[in-house]
């Protein structure tokens, strides 16, 4: 097989289905600063550094009058670092409760692991956020080779290349088009798209999504199939080589790239 290496997201694309230890966080920290977000907005740059995160949501133009109005001046960087003073301890008192496998993934990690390619991973997590969910993962069956935080490219989290770059000179991965990244947000779409590797979206379970594992599962399969289509749109318009349903349909991807890749094409030149 051409390709050398897959790297994972973590938090809904691994782990924690829906990505939902992230999102409660950030929509307690605007409420008790005296402002009500949304779902939807807290959901919309996942996948960044969280303080990255943070100062997004702060951008976001609803959010952004709502802070002038309710504070009587708009939003400074000692508002943005005083928010996640509040979101790094909150999110370390929860982590731990969300840090069960997605369903296939660790089937599927020991299929990938038998073809012989090495298991990276980014995140938009701290180390210190990641020395929980690794240690829990780990106890629950899922354990990459590597993973990379922010912390390890100076701050520089996605949608920068940067992660990846480390991913594939720890794991020795000799050219990006041999290196396949899978996430499920928009930001992780982007990070692979800019590190030249194959990204890949991955559906079900998504933060993009944003579905737990029994509103999903509640859905009929008309209702499933329109929500699977509405997040396909979106990674597909973020630049996504492709997208999967369900980890369980990425060795047969694996396989379409690796075809792909022997005929001479490149990430986004199929």
């Amino acid at each position: 097989m051409m390709i050398e290496g897959v790297i994972f997201d973590w938090a809904g694309t691994t782990v924690d289905f829906g990505c939902f230890a992230p999102v409660n966080v950030f929509i307690d920290i605007f409420k008790d600063a005296g402002i009500e977000v949304t779902m939807k907005e807290a959901r919309e740059p996942m996948g960044m550094l969280k303080i990255d995160h943070i100062r997004a949501m702060l951008q976001m133009p609803r959010i952004s009058a709502l802070w002038e109005e309710n504070k009587g001046r708009a939003f400074d960087e000692n508002d943005v670092n005083e928010l996640y003073s509040k979101f790094e301890p909150a999110l370390m008192d929860s982590l731990s409760k969300y840090t069960d496998p997605i369903p296939e993934v660790i089937d599927t990690v020991k299929i990938i692991k038998e073809k012989g390619l090495k298991i990276g991973s980014t995140t938009g997590y701290t180390n210190n956020m990641m020395n929980i969910v690794t240690k829990e993962a780990k106890e629950k069956g899922y354990r990459p080779d590597l993973w990379v935080t922010p912390d390890a490219t100076n701050k520089l989290g996605r949608p920068y290349p940067y992660m990846i770059y480390k991913n594939m000179e720890k794991l020795k991965l000799t050219a990006p088009w041999k290196v396949v990244k899978v996430g499920d947000t928009s930001s992780d779409i982007k990070e692979g798209v800019n590190a030249g590797v194959w990204s890949v979206g991955v559906i079900i379970g998504s933060s993009e999504m944003g579905l737990s594992y029994e509103e999903f599962n509640s859905f009929s399969d008309i209702e499933k199939e329109e929500v699977i289509k509405e997040t396909e749109e979106v990674f597909m318009k973020n630049g996504a080589d492709f997208t999967i349903k369900s980890m369980a349909d990425l060795p047969e991807l694996l396989e379409t790239i690796n075809d792909l890749i022997n005929q001479g094409k490149r990430p986004k030149a199929r």
